[in-house]
């Protein structure tokens, strides 16, 4: 196993594209992910890459477009606002069905918000917050180390999927060090011979990205086009964490990213207390594993409740509610602004929980 390195998690996120084999990266500096594009700016050249600082969000996520429209492997980064203002351009990018990654560090929010920890972009995230039926590819990791390596899935499957691909974190992970290791030395494979890219038509048939449709029956064919895609992904690229694995409980928490970590620790508190307390951890909050939880809530006794836990106001309990499907009741514990629960409020809700 290749040895350990200590690394901040921006900086770490950096150096897994390169792995990955991300040739191009265009962004803007913005807090707390301004360490993405500082790693960035003095790695990618050293590899033969390229770093673009753009004039601003809107402009990169328009050369990430560009870049992606020829076949090259491409990233961006930033944090919620700026995330927002590429909207239109990862709405062109999934319409035209190009690779490429996206990195949101999230804030605190609504508004400028504010630079500390939080979840609540769950929704910008997972429900296509640019305009029309396109959705992201959305993976969200509980650590440094799984950081690094959903870095490497999400190039995977943004390629697989001709679509966007977007990992989400909050700023604990991106602005924290932890020991991690790459699983592969040297570069990623290049993007794959393709029958799309625009590379020049001299001895082949010209090729056309596009996602205007004026005919009113063709666009209607390229939407069930990409819904079918998306169902394909959300039937096989759902995963998922059960802690402890697969055990039965009197009280399942959902949480996901690095509240399921502190959610984790209380839970082993209270396991030590003789509490019988499972986590549900999506990995993959779009395609979300609404069969999974299913099976999980299930496992439980009839009428336990379901805990979810959040740094946000409440916006994954939807899902949870979803997957549910009314046949418990799903309680709610979260914090916005920054603020995080800690292991003791979550601790103390479940044990109020269980005496109903």
């Amino acid at each position: 196993m290749p040895e350990k390195v200590l690394m901040k998690g921006n900086e770490a996120l950096g150096e897994a594209a390169i792995r990955a084999g991300c040739v191009h990266f265009f962004g803007y500096p913005i807090t707390p992910q301004t360490e993405v594009p500082e790693y960035l700016v003095k790695r990618l050249p050293e590899v033969g890459g390229t770093f673009v600082q753009a004039e601003s969000e809107v402009a990169a996520i328009n050369m990430v477009f560009g870049a992606a429209g020829v076949g090259v492997k491409c990233m961006t980064s930033s944090s919620s606002p700026g995330i927002s203002l590429m909207a239109e351009g990862l709405s062109y990018i999934a319409a035209c069905e190009l690779p490429c990654v996206v990195i949101n560090i999230m804030r605190a929010g609504p508004g400028l918000g504010g630079i500390l920890p939080a979840q609540s972009d769950y929704f910008q995230a997972t429900r296509g917050h640019g305009h029309g039926d396109y959705q992201l590819i959305v993976l969200a990791p509980s650590s440094v180390q799984e950081a690094v390596d959903l870095m490497g899935l999400a190039f995977e499957l943004a390629e697989k999927y001709r679509n966007p691909a977007m990992v989400i974190a909050d700023g604990m992970i991106g602005q924290m060090m932890e020991p991690v290791f790459f699983r592969e030395e040297g570069r990623g494979q290049p993007l794959q011979e393709n029958n799309w890219a625009l590379t020049g038509c001299e001895g082949r048939p010209p090729r056309v990205v596009n996602s205007l449709f004026l005919d009113a029956a063709k666009l209607h064919e390229h939407n069930v086009h990409l819904k079918e895609k998306y169902d394909t992904i959300a039937a096989n690229e759902r995963r998922w964490e059960i802690y402890p694995d697969e055990e039965e409980a009197d009280l399942l928490v959902v949480s996901f990213g690095t509240m399921a970590r502190i959610c984790q620790s209380a839970i082993n508190n209270l396991r030590e207390e003789g509490l019988r307390i499972s986590l549900f951890r999506p990995i993959t909050v779009n395609p979300f594993p609404f069969p999974e939880l299913r099976q999980a809530l299930d496992r439980l006794a009839p009428g336990a409740p379901a805990l979810v836990v959040e740094m946000s106001m409440g916006q994954m309990i939807y899902d949870v509610k979803l997957a549910a499907e009314g046949t418990r009741s799903i309680d709610f514990l979260g914090k916005a602004g920054g603020l995080i629960p800690s292991p003791e409020e979550v601790s103390e809700r479940i044990r109020t929980l269980l005496k109903g």
